[in-house]
């Protein structure tokens, strides 16, 4: 999870990702963030997140991100 902060942090220095649970219902992140967070990810955690994956559930909040990430390990 550390690390999952650690990226998302990169990406949104100005986010309290422990604490937003909305980050695509408030347009914290757009589509563009969202491509570029995938990529990330896959490479990082060695996972592929598939299109199927790619729903705003799954991208809303950090604990549902790294839940998503757990899933797919």
């Amino acid at each position: 999870m550390d690390k999952l902060l650690e990226i998302l942090k990169e990406a949104k220095p100005e986010v309290d990702f422990e604490k937003e649970t909305a980050l695509i219902d408030n347009k914290i992140f757009d589509s563009f963030d969202i491509v570029q967070l995938i990529t990330q990810l896959n490479e990082e955690f060695d996972i592929e997140i598939g299109a199927e994956d790619i729903v705003p559930e799954n991208f809303n909040s950090a604990a549902a991100i790294w839940a998503l990430v757990q899933k797919l390990q």
